[in-house]
């Protein structure tokens, strides 16, 4: 589901750049920049002359972590229970891995450009076929309905340090972005019941005790 979501928005980017400003395509992938650039002995790495996107951190959101863990069916008269969805914010790297530095601070300003424009991703406002092009074959894998909300995020230097110093040592132009809110769910009812739809209290006196003599 994580990749499916940012494939989702991989996809709305490169039709934007294609739109605008006639980039060659793809112009935007995923990868991890800590496996090198493609083409290096013994590496499957990421390309040159590309916006890679890479998550750097996972965060759960605590604020939605005690919801109930039912759903109730008025219609069929049954509830359901199953453990809430876990919401998760993540830490998105936007990278240039342009060999030309002039070329990669263009096309970053794109990028912020794009999520500028367009901070907020749903079933509603991408194209159907930014949901189906690359998308995991298996359905669970796949996004049903979404709320993708691109907030950018500014490190401190110290944050920087380390972050580039995880990946490998070598800082290329970037931005950072959290990425709220993906909720993951395994699609399996743990039990099923039925709903008490009515209550009937039936109280009455009970005669006293005859008195011994």
């Amino acid at each position: 589901m994580i990749a499916h979501a940012l494939t989702i928005v991989i996809n709305e980017m490169n039709q934007h750049l294609d739109d605008i400003f006639q980039m060659t395509m793809p112009a935007v992938g995923l990868g991890n920049l800590a496996e090198g650039f493609a083409g290096s002995p013994g590496s499957n790495g990421v390309a040159r002359n590309m916006l890679i996107l890479s998550v750097v951190n996972i965060k759960e959101e605590k604020a939605l972590k005690n919801l109930p863990n039912y759903v109730r069916d008025d219609a069929s008269l049954k509830v359901s229970y199953e453990n809430p969805p876990v919401f998760l914010n993540l830490q998105i790297l936007v990278s240039a891995t342009h060999t030309n530095y002039s070329d990669a601070l263009l096309v970053l300003s794109r990028a912020i450009c794009f999520f500028q424009y367009k901070n907020v991703f749903t079933q509603d406002n991408v194209s159907a076929n930014s949901i189906a092009v690359n998308a995991p074959n298996n359905p669970l894998d796949q996004l049903e309905s979404f709320k993708l909300i691109f907030d950018l995020y500014s490190p401190s230097m110290e944050e920087v340090n380390h972050l580039w110093g995880t990946l490998g040592g070598k800082q290329y132009p970037f931005v950072l972005y959290m990425l709220r809110m993906i909720d993951l769910k395994f699609k399996a009812v743990q039990s099923e019941s039925g709903l008490i739809t009515e209550v009937v209290s039936d109280f009455y006196h009970k005669a006293p005790a005859a008195p011994h003599d």
